[in-house]
Parts: C-alpha cells; structure tokens; sequence
C-alpha cells in the first residue's frame, strides 16, 4: 500500500525535519506551510517523492477548512499536527489576535485535522496520528520563578497531550496509532522569531526529535519524550492522574467541610 503523509508546519524545524525523513522512507507528501517559497523550494530539491504543496495559514478557519478538506479527501496514512505559532507572554499581555492565533494553531487545528483523517484510517484499518507537543504540557505547577507564564500556550500543549491519550484509548484495536511528542528546546527558528536568542542554551536537532517520535511509535508509546531518559517519570504522572481520577467521590472532601 502507498504511503501518503500529511504534515503541517513543514517549512521549517521539526515539520521540515519529519517530511525530510519521510521522503527519504518513501513516503509521498503533502506539506502544508505558510510561506509558499518554503514548500517549493522542498518540493524542488525532492524530485523523487510526490510533494503536493498546499500554502495555508491554520491560525485562521479559512486556512483549517481548506487543509481539512484536503486530508479528507486524500487517503492519508500518516498525519503530523506540527504547525506551531511563537506566542510567548502572559494572559493580560496577550493581545486577542494572538491568543486566537495559538489556539487555532495548537488546539482548533490538530483536533479538525485528525477527525478529517480518522474516517478514512478506520475504514482502511490503518494509520498514524502525530500531534507534536512539548515538554511544557507538564511545566503548569512550576513556580513564577522557575518558568516564564506563558499559560496559553502551555494550555494548547497539555490539551494535546490529554487529548491524544483519550483518542488513542478511543481507537485500541482498530489500527490506528496515535502519538503525542514532547520534546524539550528544540534547534529550530521558533524562538528566533520570539526574538529570543537561545544559542547558548544546550537543544536537541529536529531530525532527533523525529528520530524518538518514529522509534516511540515502534514501541508503542503514546506519549514520547524524546529527552526524557527515565521514562518511568511520564508513567508516574500518569498513574497519579489516574489515581486521583479513580479516588473521586460524591462525598464532599473533608478539607471542604465547614467546621
């Protein structure tokens, strides 16, 4: 069967990173990006593969709509929800313009590009979804002074997180695969455009990033924490999540209980 792969965010980074490796394992592509030039110049120097170009911005409905009619159209075999858009400051700081951009990209996309693609996957028992995350799904308690606020798009990664989980347990057994990746500091130009210089903070290259997420997927992981050494430490987040999920009660708690 030919494998058809649909990756968004690919111009540059991590989404450039998973196409190139794509390509190279004989996939075809479509790569989905803001900046037409990039996509070209990708598809130009892989004469090769089959690169359909698709120029969109998924910040906006209009530019979710037209990739989500495409994947649905198409018999896509893998999807990767990489797009990401650099919008780090607090609530208040935020302009709305922005905080709808993060959501749209990181939220609203992912969760429409995967229910396009999932009808056709189930139908023909196969396929993979990659929702590209980060570590800082699971920096929400850390202390003002040891994370930066950045609670939107913190949020958008742990709803990816969560919601990749839920959609894997929904799908057991009928040959679609989903992965959610968490990598920490990434090489790549997104903090760049932040205007943040991180050269002398220690990254990871983006085809490592890529690297973990297809070996977590031969493993069967869920969650793959490309940096994370003691994979134990995710199992014990979870476990505890599960745990106080499991200890719920109608009874009001004791600490809540007027004396």
């Amino acid at each position: 069967m030919s494998k058809l792969a649909l990756v968004t965010g690919a111009t540059s980074g991590i989404g450039r990173a998973f196409a190139e490796r794509l390509a190279a394992d004989g996939h075809d592509l479509i790569i989905v990006g803001r900046r037409k030039e990039r996509l070209d110049e990708f598809a130009a120097a892989h004469p090769r593969a089959a690169v359909r170009v698709v120029a969109a911005d998924l910040s906006t409905d209009a530019g979710i709509d037209t990739v989500a009619g495409i994947a649905a159209a198409e018999p896509v075999t893998m999807l990767v929800n990489n797009a990401g858009v650099a919008h780090y400051m607090p609530l208040a700081d935020l302009p709305a313009a922005k905080a709808g951009e993060v959501v749209h990209v990181k939220v609203v996309a992912p969760t429409l590009l995967s229910r396009a693609v999932v009808a056709g996957m189930l139908e023909r028992g196969a396929g993979t979804i990659v929702n590209v995350a980060g570590m800082l799904a699971f920096s929400g308690p850390a202390p003002h002074s040891q994370m930066p606020r950045r609670a939107v798009y913190t949020g958008t990664l742990a709803h990816l997180v969560a919601m990749s989980q839920t959609l894997s347990a929904e799908l057991e057994g009928t040959g679609v695969r989903v992965q959610v990746l968490v990598p920490g500091v990434v090489a790549t130009e997104f903090h760049e455009r932040q205007g943040m210089d991180l050269s002398a903070v220690p990254r990871m290259p983006a085809a490592d990033v890529v690297s973990a997420g297809l070996r977590g997927l031969e493993l069967g992981e869920v969650v793959t924490a490309p940096g994370v050494e003691d994979a134990g430490l995710l199992e014990a987040i979870f476990r505890a999540g599960l745990a106080a999920f499991g200890a719920q009660s109608p009874e009001l708690a004791t600490r809540y209980r007027l004396s």
